[in-house]
């Protein structure tokens, strides 16, 4: 009897799925208010640090009788050091009085401000990670790959190099999309076919609409679509929820040829004729290449009347020289214009 009683148990075992869903989601929100408290906390110190050194009442010897003075009274508290006290007053002084950061601040682990706080020199760029992280909740592993691949340069919408058409019936939306995707965790080898990078993203998908973006939701691999009695279908299809309209990626192993344009914006016609819905705005092409000369693509990309951009993608990250090279570059680019 009690094996038939333990048998009809297995059978119908209650779902504790949503017991501990509320467990999960507790623990996050309970996560997330301490980092909170601590990262409000380390503002706050970092507030009358700075207030102290500026006037000269502190010198750095009493900043570090304070440290000595903390572990005395808290014997085990870890991040009160002389220099963990002096990052609290950079982490200060490197936001205050910004409208936007500042008030994000506390949504981001401190583990992510320190990276942030010791790879980036400008408050541009470091104001770019804070909000990218906070927006598209990056991991302190992300944010290092992110860094370090460059994503502040590769976002910079000069760069992109998009049809006027996109612009026009999308306002804004450069600033969802990069002129470089950075894909060197797919492990591509130098030889490898458009099916292989093919094949790499979609086993890589995760990372991949990370690297594109939080709002880039997946809609199909190698996308059929008919017209008249003819088949074709685009290498990915994606949807973007803040732009409201289907996102049509092609995939180029090679360098842009000016040809590519007219597949693409074939393919865009017949999705918003026959794909989209009433509600949804223009699709979007994005042509990812493995190169491309950018006079070439300028004058492409000129008469196309279709919403269309071409981005380049590196499947493997430059040497950190390059990259300092790339950053001194970007640098340039932001200051003004000499008097002549």
């Amino acid at each position: 009897m009690a094996s038939k009683r333990q048998a009809v148990g297995l059978e119908r075992a209650p779902d504790f799925t949503e017991v501990l869903g509320f467990i999960e989601a507790a623990k996050v929100r309970a996560y997330q208010a301490v980092n909170s408290e601590l990262v409000g906390l380390y503002w706050r110190l970092g507030e009358y640090l700075s207030g102290k050194l500026e006037r000269s009442e502190w010198g750095a010897g009493v900043v570090e009788a304070l440290a000595h003075e903390i572990a005395r009274r808290h014997p085990g508290l870890r991040g009160f050091t002389r220099d963990g006290l002096f990052r609290m007053r950079q982490f200060y002084e490197a936001y205050r009085g910004n409208e936007i950061v500042a008030p994000l601040a506390r949504q981001l682990a401190w583990t992510s401000h320190l990276v942030i706080l010791g790879a980036c020199k400008s408050p541009e760029e470091r104001a770019f990670y804070v909000i990218s992280a906070v927006r598209e909740r990056w991991t302190r592993r992300e944010l290092d790959r992110q860094i370090r691949a460059q994503a502040w340069a590769r976002s910079d919408t000069r760069r992109t190099q998009a049809a006027p058409e996109l612009e026009r019936a999308h306002p804004g939306a450069l600033s969802e999309f990069k002129s470089a995707y950075a894909l060197e965790f797919l492990g591509l080898s130098p030889g490898h076919s458009e099916a292989d990078l093919h094949a790499a993203l979609l086993q890589n998908l995760g990372r991949f609409i990370t690297e594109l973006g939080r709002d880039f939701c997946f809609a199909g691999s190698e996308y059929p679509l008919q017209v008249g009695a003819q088949d074709f279908s685009l290498d990915l299809l994606f949807f973007h929820r803040r732009l409201q309209c289907l996102v049509a990626v092609e995939l180029k192993v090679r360098a842009f040829q000016p040809e590519d344009l007219g597949k693409l914006n074939f393919y865009l016609e017949a999705l918003d004729r026959d794909v989209r819905l009433p509600h949804e705005r223009p699709s979007i092409g994005v042509l990812l290449c493995a190169t491309k000369d950018v006079n070439v693509v300028e004058y492409a990309l000129n008469r196309s009347l279709s919403p269309t951009l071409v981005a380049e993608y590196q499947a493997v990250l430059p040497a950190k020289e390059v990259l300092q090279q790339k950053l001194q570059e970007f640098y340039a680019l932001l200051e003004p214009p000499g008097e002549e």
